[in-house]
């Protein structure tokens, strides 16, 4: 399950995506930059909650 330590920073790339779609739509004074706030926000809450959940698997391999 290695895989794990890294698609966590699936996460963070699209944060950065989402963040720079939008400002460029903020510039462009489209309505939908919020959307792209948004979604944002959510992977970065993603990508702490993933890496929680990876060091308490990790953890909990460790004690067997």
């Amino acid at each position: 399950m290695g895989y794990l330590k890294y698609t966590q920073y699936v996460y963070i790339a699209f944060a950065v995506y989402f963040v720079y779609d939008g400002i460029t739509k903020l510039n462009e004074g489209n309505d939908t930059s919020s959307l792209s706030f948004i979604i944002a926000g959510m992977a970065v809450f993603m990508f702490f909650f993933r890496r929680k959940f990876v060091k308490k698997f990790d953890d909990r391999n460790k004690k067997q």
